[in-house]
């Protein structure tokens, strides 16, 4: 179906003006259009969090109202006392050599763990930082254009994005422009400042949609032609969570130069935002469930109610002075005059260029995916790739929703200099995207909602899968993810092997403990939820399960046979009884201690779950 016919007027911030304030709404301060710096910057935001920090620290601040304000400026409380996570937001995980530096700088300077994290919505994200010094490096990442505005809270959360759009052989278009614009309407935007709760956003670059899985997001967009017409289809209601849902198709084709896509998307929220009953429950306020309720095409309906109101007159949809133009071809340093050339044993080489290099649609180039353990990257490695990008890229990466970077515009003669390069960062191992490109959320280590330490056992299953030496190229295709709670920042619904973190209680002790998910699927377009396994795993037995059923599966497979289609053929219930021994309880003693301990943790297992802030 198609939308009722949509015009536009004036936008919700009024038009800019030479002549407003450097540093506001009207003349913000930066608007380039180059990657990592979509977002305006506002001087008078670090002003306001300094002034608003210092009110709470000297308590003439309530604890609730200024845990609101620094939501949306991108400041999470974590489970530790008096220390916060930063999130700055990446659209469509755009960054330049310049602003690594600035992350480098930073961290060493205000993070006590010494790295960054690159999250699976393309987001950086910088863990145990105290409050004083949250405003600090608020402030100096501003400086270099990178933004944390609504990082957090209730409001439209980062955009995703294809790393690989404007590249792909298969496109329709670019649609990094329009995806731009879309950021630059919503943030900030009034309408979605205090939502029931946020709104997840990704731009597919074609149909296969591996790299953002629009069918997971709250509202999404995968590009579509009309008559020659540039415009998508657009999905509502996606999620994962203790409700997982794929989203359905709310338009078939909506028009994006005329902004259709912005209207269609604020009548979205205006309506989602009076849902007064999901207030009521945060861990359900979502958008995915009055869509579940009503149904999409009574949904629909109410999107074409709400486009006959007044307020629709009174908006610019016009995309014209914010859609995000760039030529990043243009910012190519020169050829060099001679490129390395690999000697001796390539086997690692064509292993790398295998599973890591892609070819672009233009001629003589090729993306490069680095393969980002655990999502972390120490400042030295940041620092490195910046200078990678420098020398190789035009000055510019993106980073994946599976918690990688790709390098854009490589030349082909360059690839072994930039895979020298990357070694010399210890991040030139092969097999992004592969089996052993585990992904996982941080879990205990930081998160309040945590129950299990999903980083630690990530770790120890990477380190398994390397033991298992695995050659066959069915067996690398697997994907596993794993979440230190039921919520779904590891994917861990979407995997082809997935865990949630859980516990189990042995008479007055606790071991941490994940419950499984298997034949899960988000390539080829396709986009599947994974059956939940009727079976509960000791955290220390998880490495050994996997082996097991990825030997199960290297067994027993047919001929060709994915992993998804072997799950289908003999049944959950096959997974369910490899592991059954593995599941038996185990009694607290001198000998059993291990198991009551948590992966990368010293002390014994407790489940100690706060209030998350998401849902302020």
């Amino acid at each position: 179906m198609e939308p009722a016919s949509l015009q536009s007027h004036a936008r919700h911030d009024s038009s800019p003006s030479i002549y407003a304030k450097q540093g506001s709404l009207e003349n913000p301060e930066v608007l380039e259009d180059v990657p990592g710096q979509v977002i305006p910057i506002l001087e008078r935001e670090f002003d306001d969090f300094d002034t608003e920090s210092r009110r709470f620290l000297e308590g003439r601040l309530e604890r609730d109202e200024f845990t609101k304000f620094r939501l949306k400026q991108g400041v999470y409380g974590q489970r530790q006392p008096d220390v916060q996570m930063v999130r700055v937001k990446l659209p469509m995980g755009g960054v330049t050599a310049d602003q690594l530096d600035a992350f480098a700088t930073v961290i060493d300077e205000y993070v006590p763990l010494r790295k960054g994290h690159l999250t699976t919505r393309q987001s950086v994200q910088m863990h145990h930082v105290p409050l004083p010094d949250a405003a600090k490096l608020l402030r100096e990442l501003g400086d270099a254009g990178l933004s944390s505005r609504e990082g957090c809270g209730n409001t439209v959360r980062n955009v995703t994005g294809d790393p690989r759009a404007g590249l792909l052989e298969d496109e329709l278009f670019d649609i990094t422009p329009y995806a731009g614009a879309y950021v630059r309407y919503f943030v900030r935007h009034p309408d979605a400042q205090a939502m029931p709760r946020k709104i997840k956003t990704a731009f597919a670059a074609n149909d296969f949609d591996a790299k953002t899985i629009t069918r997971i997001n709250d509202v999404s967009f995968v590009p579509r032609l009309r008559d020659g017409v540039r415009g998508v289809e657009m999905r509502v209601g996606g999620g994962t969570s203790i409700m997982p849902r794929l989203a359905p198709t709310l338009y078939e084709f909506v028009e994006l130069e005329n902004g259709d896509y912005l209207k269609l998307t604020e009548a979205c929220i205006r309506i989602f935002g009076r849902q007064d009953w999901l207030r009521k429950n945060r861990a359900r306020a979502r958008i995915k469930v009055l869509i579940d309720k009503l149904g999409i095409d009574a949904f629909r309906e109410q999107v074409e109610e709400e486009l006959r109101g007044d307020w629709v007159a009174k908006r610019d949809f016009s995309i014209d002075e914010i859609r995000m133009d760039h030529d990043e071809q243009a910012d190519l340093p020169p050829a060099h005059d001679a490129y390395a050339t690999p000697g001796g044993d390539l086997g690692e080489l064509t292993r790398f260029m295998h599973s890591n290099v892609r070819p672009q649609r233009q001629e003589g180039f090729a993306t490069v995916e680095v393969k980002v353990p655990r999502g972390d990257l120490a400042p030295e490695q940041l620092r490195g790739l910046a200078e990678i990008m420098r020398v190789h890229t035009g000055g510019y990466a993106r980073t994946t929703i599976h918690q990688n970077v790709v390098l854009r515009w490589v030349r082909d003669e360059a690839i072994y200099e930039v895979w020298q390069a990357l070694a010399q960062l210890e991040l030139a191992d092969a097999g992004a995207d592969e089996i052993t490109d585990v992904v996982s959320c941080p879990g205990t280590d930081s998160c309040k909602l945590g129950i299990t330490s999903s980083m630690g056992l990530n770790r120890a299953v990477h380190e398994r899968l390397v033991q298992m030496q695995l050659s066959d190229e069915l067996t690398r295709r697997i994907h596993i993810r794993m979440s230190g709670c039921p919520n779904g920042c590891g994917q861990h619904h979407l995997a082809d092997i997935g865990f949630y973190g859980a516990s189990i209680k042995v008479g007055e002790h606790t071991i941490p403990a994940y419950i499984p998910h298997v034949g899960g699927a988000y390539e080829g377009g396709e986009v599947r939820l994974g059956q939940r396994l009727k079976a509960r795993l000791p955290a220390k037995r998880v490495p050994e399960a996997i082996e097991r059923w990825v030997r199960y599966y290297e067994a027993e497979r047919a001929e060709g046979e994915e992993f998804g289609a072997f799950v289908d053929r003999v049944g959950a219930s096959e997974f369910e009884q490899r592991v059954g021994d593995l599941t038996m309880p185990v009694e607290f003693s001198l000998e059993n201690m291990g198991m009551f301990i948590d992966w990368s943790k010293d002390a014994p297992f407790a489940v100690q779950r706060g209030e998350g802030e998401c849902a302020v």
